[in-house]
């Protein structure tokens, strides 16, 4: 499974922009997915994650209520809606791909190149 991540720019305090992560393959639709951010100088972390037919939503606690992960496996495309930002969620994002159909406590299997957030004050 390849993952292409887009739609990160620069943007100021306040602003919204949506993330997409977008699947090689229709099998995709089996996989939970789930994004990442990894500022500079910092580890990789958690932001959310969905599970193969949408359901169970997860968040960090530090993007809860301002962000929002979707799927449309139609489309084999997983969102991460991103509102009221701040600039400490400027970094780069990562969507990443699990082999199993929830989140398990491991790392997803597949990853996508990163795309750059950044939100100016």
């Amino acid at each position: 499974v390849q993952l292409q991540a887009s739609g990160g720019g620069l943007v100021q305090a306040g602003d919204s922009l949506r993330l997409s992560c977008v699947a090689s393959t229709r099998t995709f639709s089996n996989n939970a997915v789930g994004w990442f951010r990894q500022a500079p100088g910092k580890e990789r972390e958690f932001v959310a994650s969905i599970s193969w037919n949408g359901g169970m939503p997860t968040y960090a606690d530090s993007v809860k209520g301002r962000f929002t992960i979707s799927r449309d496996n139609a489309k084999n495309t997983v969102y991460l809606q991103m509102n009221s930002l701040k600039p400490e969620d400027t970094a780069v994002y990562y969507c990443g791909a699990w082999l199993t159909s929830y989140r398990n406590s491991g790392s997803p299997r597949y990853w996508g190149q990163g795309t750059q957030v950044t939100v100016s004050s």
